[in-house]
């Protein structure tokens, strides 16, 4: 369990574990883009080895946001006995609409982004929205950069979503609420349209055999910008100036046009995401395009808009 949520949450849990007479142990995990280290996932292993777990019928539950969830199940779904069952419970945005689902658990290495890896999908995942109402603003409008994504490659309804109610789901920090039938329930229709779209892009392509991924949109720069300003910018904001980037080289080729070009900017604007980073200079464009050409099989495959809510590769 993350350290911060264990604050937060620490005595709930104990207490539903008690209850249903679990035998349990909590371990805190100081989990950071800084910490997350083939060094963090020993220390994992270290402890579930003392505890004595039984791969077979004793799952570990990892409880934090996707740093966490991703040093976690590479401890525990691929190394630990070679396979260890392990639950997920995302606790940011971030994690609710991209960590909590697929196979891939990673870690840092040699200054790149999650260069250590295994695919190995979780028994289940719970969402429960409530985690996210302690987190601050920020890391609010981070998940939304995910959620954006999503919206721009595949569904121009929830697109229009977050145009209109954006700055109500960043106040409320998507927890539903009655009374305000002009928003309806935005927090749970937004989070649903983004896991589900998420989910119809990678269900089909759990192993990554197809290296054409509109998921992959935002993380063509954002890698090697995030690694290199840490710990400045967010795993959201990062995916952000990747994708402002890429839609005004989406607009230059004809793909979009300058209408779809500026509500996109200025929807990710009004998500407070950034646009820009003194960081991402055109020698960091460079190696980045470098690296996505040496590990995308000798092509670039740049997932672009092709429209609001419709993409292609090129």
């Amino acid at each position: 369990m993350d350290t911060t949520v264990e604050q937060l949450y620490g005595s709930k849990v104990r207490k539903y574990f008690e209850v249903h007479n679990v035998v349990y142990k909590i371990l805190t995990l100081e989990t950071t883009e800084e910490t997350k280290s083939m060094e963090l996932v020993l220390h994992i292993l270290e402890e579930v080895h003392k505890f004595g777990l039984d791969r077979r019928t004793e799952p570990i539950i990892a409880i934090g946001g996707g740093v966490c969830l991703d040093s976690v199940g590479l401890a525990a779904a691929s190394l630990y006995r070679r396979r260890t069952p392990y639950i997920r419970v995302p606790t940011t945005l971030l994690s609710y609409v991209d960590a909590s689902v697929g196979a891939k658990n990673g870690v840092n290495f040699c200054n790149c982004k999650n260069k250590l890896g295994t695919y190995t999908p979780p028994i289940a995942t719970f969402l429960d929205r409530s985690f996210i109402q302690t987190i601050p603003r920020r890391h609010i409008s981070n998940g939304l950069g995910e959620i954006l994504k999503m919206a721009i490659m595949k569904h121009k309804g929830l697109f229009e979503l977050l145009e209109k109610h954006g700055k109500y789901l960043l106040d409320t920090k998507f927890q539903s609420r009655n009374g305000l039938a002009c928003h309806g329930d935005a927090a749970l229709t937004t989070t649903r349209l983004a896991i589900q779209t998420m989910l119809e892009e990678l269900a089909p392509n759990l192993w990554e055999d197809d290296l054409d991924r509109l998921v992959d949109y935002g993380h063509i720069i954002s890698p090697e910008l995030e690694m290199k300003v840490l710990p400045s910018l967010m795993h959201g904001e990062a995916v952000n100036i990747d994708m402002a980037f890429m839609t005004y080289v989406s607009h230059d080729i004809g793909l979009i046009t300058s209408e779809e070009k500026n509500r996109m900017v200025q929807c990710m604007r009004n998500l407070e995401l950034p646009v820009w980073h003194k960081g991402c200079s055109l020698q960091l464009i460079k190696k980045a395009l470098a690296e996505r050409f040496k590990h995308s099989g000798g092509k670039l495959r740049l997932p672009l808009p092709t429209g609001l809510g419709t993409a292609g590769m090129s």
